[in-house]
């Protein structure tokens, strides 16, 4: 990894331990990737049925008293609880490459 992407990285997170944070710690515009829920099951299962399962990628659009994201193309509200719930992992940067002329 590359110190700028790690830079980027940190300034997407704004929790202590950069591999694993809340949802509801992420800044806005911030790709992340679903790591673990920790909701009660039945919380964890709505979830999941409505696309923010393990693994899924996810955009964090706004965040006030909600949580805006982007998941699957489509938009979904959280609050800030549910949120705290959702651990997450930075995407990698992806690396611009030089096209050929």
């Amino acid at each position: 990894m590359n110190a700028k992407s790690y830079s980027r990285r940190e300034t997407e997170l704004r929790c202590a331990n950069p591999l694993a944070c809340p949802l509801s710690q992420v800044k806005a515009g911030a790709q992340v990737r679903i790591k673990r829920l920790s909701a009660p099951p039945e919380v964890n299962h709505r979830l999941r049925e409505m696309g923010l399962g393990e693994e899924k990628q996810v955009r964090l659009l706004a965040q006030s008293a909600s949580i805006i994201c982007q998941v699957c193309n489509m938009r979904v509200g959280l609050s800030a609880d549910l949120a705290e719930k959702i651990m997450v992992e930075p995407m990698p940067v992806p690396h611009k490459t030089a096209k050929a002329a």
